[in-house]
């Protein structure tokens, strides 16, 4: 798979998600509940995206250690946590299945996607690593490859990386709902 295609990739999954925002905030009911547990929910994503962008080393290293010791996938379990949690928010059933639904289609195709160019990429230590670690969600034992494992959280990552543009897009929607919850 050519670098195109994988930006291709990337922004058609990017953009997709912006395409669902005018009709979650139409079709969006918030209530004080949801938005407290959907606010929680979202808030936790962002704190676990924040810790896998500042670990992950990408096409450097096969990153086996902080969250990815737990999941392959942190960064997209981290984006379904503030998709279920923003969906929740909405006060809305019907948005929370159509999240599930956009995940389901967009994000799986990419995980598989990027298992493939890891075992192209690191070999039998991906290989090994895709066998022990879950796709998405977590296991409790933090996996420990031989060697150790490779990674550690560095704040320069996480600011390269422009994960404060999620947390910016989160707060931005939690506001939204709030508006219109103290509106209706």
């Amino acid at each position: 798979m050519g670098v195109g295609v994988r930006w291709s990739a990337k922004r058609v999954r990017l953009w997709s998600a912006w395409l669902l925002v005018p009709p979650f905030l139409v079709l969006a009911r918030p209530a004080a509940a949801s938005l407290v547990v959907g606010g929680a929910v979202a808030a936790l994503g962002l704190v676990l995206r924040a810790w896998a962008a500042g670990t992950i080393r990408k096409d450097a290293e096969l990153t086996t250690a902080g969250p990815y010791a737990h999941t392959r996938n942190p960064l997209y379990l981290g984006t379904f946590l503030i998709g279920v949690g923003l969906a929740v928010a909405s006060g809305r059933l019907a948005l929370v299945l159509a999240f599930l639904l956009f995940f389901a289609v967009v994000y799986g195709r990419t995980i598989r996607a990027e298992e493939r160019r890891l075992v192209e990429r690191f070999g039998p230590a991906a290989r090994a690593y895709l066998a022990s670690v879950p796709r998405l969600f977590p296991r409790l034992v933090p996996y420990r490859p031989p060697g150790g494992p490779a990674g550690r959280f560095e704040w320069r990552r996480y600011r390269h990386s422009r994960e404060y543009q999620a947390e910016l897009a989160v707060a931005a929607a939690l506001a939204a709902l709030v508006v219109k919850a103290w509106w209706r």
